[in-house]
């Protein structure tokens, strides 16, 4: 008996080694070989110090930019400011969303399938049971109904084209739905019903990892306490044109500037610092859903650049430079003015714009990026404090203090002197602020050998 548990246990010792491919040797967890793919409108920022703050007369004396050596690692960044467009196809896919929702849902309450047409054909894709996963069942049997909703998580069907056209609604409960996003007849005008732009939220989780990381070192902490919830109205605040300006004729910009396609590539205002941190969700959750329906890794988050990203991607690579291009001039040697901005008094055209200019106007800087000084001032991820550059850490600056809802922007815009075009002049605005020079651009940590040619 003892010999045969011997040879048993041999032949298990041999079944286990037999075609392994380490051979006993640790070789680590073979993953899938990952190469760096630079995002779409992106450059990569290589790593590297640079001098941080006024290395000039700070004119303004505010003296909230001393100077201090920072090292920041590389990363990716939109090379022109978000446009219209681009912040339109994220309105498209909120309001897209959001009105699937509402059919799936009473599609699911009348009991109405695909089977059936009409409104059935936009029925939730789990309601067919018969041809859902293990997996997709056993989540349906113990996480259905659990939430705000109860329809969370459930997967919308896409396979349908939505109908905007009245004269084609496919029945009454359609059309029930599409009424309840528009406007009421009472607020309309000229026969024409729009979108109830306040029902255009987006809402979104995510992990304060800072808070977390400096809650463990307490104890009894549980990870759902950093998991925080968002729901933001998306849509652009259009009346910024007429509120940020008293006494002034600007009803055309509010009207048209960013719906019509005459501005797609002029950069998109009237965002706020949270509309801008929605947008940067989103962006990761779109590009996600598409690589894990091809079957490929996740990339990492797109998010708002730091400060010091900021300005480091800004000077180009150039020490000491007053301006994205150097300087200390903001005309070239040809007599044109270098960027977007108000060069005299009251002389906003002087510079051949009046307002914004598309994103990709006047030459770029070293790094590849256009507009870093003018056209629209740009919100960061950093809060503002005068005396930041105090304390903040040498390496990959932030000073990411969530509870200061003032938070950084850089570049300046058009409606600005040259002063607030150098690359080294902090502003603030507050978070919830919205305005008609203000846009954003969003950054993406790069992955991988730290090499520069990627």
């Amino acid at each position: 008996m003892k010999k045969l548990l011997l040879s048993s246990i041999a032949f298990v010792f041999l079944l286990t080694s037999c075609g392994s491919k380490q051979k006993g040797e640790l070789t680590g967890v073979q993953g899938k070989k990952w190469y760096p793919e630079k995002p779409y409108g992106m450059e990569l920022i290589p790593r590297g110090s640079f001098i941080m703050g006024k290395s000039e007369e700070d004119q303004g004396k505010l003296l909230n930019a001393p100077t201090k050596t920072v090292t920041v690692r590389s990363f990716y960044m939109d090379d022109t400011e978000i446009t219209n467009s681009e912040y339109r196809q994220f309105v498209e896919w909120v309001k897209d969303s959001i009105v699937r929702t509402k059919l799936a849902i009473l599609a699911d309450e009348l009991g109405i399938g695909p089977e059936e047409g009409g409104i059935g054909d936009y029925a939730f894709k789990d309601a067919d049971t018969t041809r859902a996963s293990v997996y997709d069942k056993y989540m349906l049997d113990n996480y259905s109904g659990m939430g705000e909703t109860g329809y969370e998580g459930r997967a919308l069907s896409k396979d349908e084209d939505l109908v905007w056209d009245t004269s084609d609604y496919p029945d009454e409960y359609y059309t029930e739905i599409m009424d309840s996003i528009y406007l009421s007849e009472e607020e309309s005008y000229n026969g024409q019903r729009t979108i109830d732009v306040k029902k255009l939220k987006y809402k979104y989780s995510w992990m304060d990892i800072e808070a977390a990381a400096r809650a463990s070192v307490k104890g009894n902490t549980s990870r759902k306490d950093f998991i925080r919830t968002e729901e933001v109205e998306i849509y652009p605040d259009t009346t910024v044109w007429i509120r940020d300006f008293s006494y002034s004729y600007n009803e055309p910009m509010h009207n048209d500037y960013f719906w019509h396609d005459a501005y797609s590539e002029y950069p998109v205002v009237g965002i706020s610092w949270q509309q801008a941190k929605a947008f940067c969700n989103w962006r990761t959750k779109f590009k996600n859903d598409d690589n894990k329906s091809r079957g490929r890794q996740f990339v990492n988050q797109f998010r708002l650049p730091t400060e010091a990203e900021w300005e480091y991607a800004a000077r180009g690579g150039i020490e000491g430079g007053t301006y994205p291009w150097g300087g200390p001039y903001v005309i070239s040697d040809t007599g044109c003015f270098m960027a977007n901005f108000k060069p005299q008094r009251g002389d906003y055209a002087a510079d051949a714009a009046l307002y914004t200019v598309e994103a990709k106007s006047y030459e770029p800087n070293d790094f590849n990026m256009y507009n870093m000084a003018g056209n629209v001032s740009e919100w960061t991820n950093s809060s503002y404090d005068p005396s930041a550059y105090d304390y903040v850490s040498t390496m990959n600056p932030n000073g990411g203090d969530q509870s200061n809802t003032r938070k950084v922007i850089r570049g300046g815009s058009w409606k600005d002197v040259a002063y607030f075009l150098q690359v080294s002049t902090r502003d603030f605005e507050y978070a919830d602020s919205a305005r008609s020079y203000i846009g954003f651009r969003t950054v993406q940590d790069y992955m991988g050998e730290e090499d520069s040619t990627q």
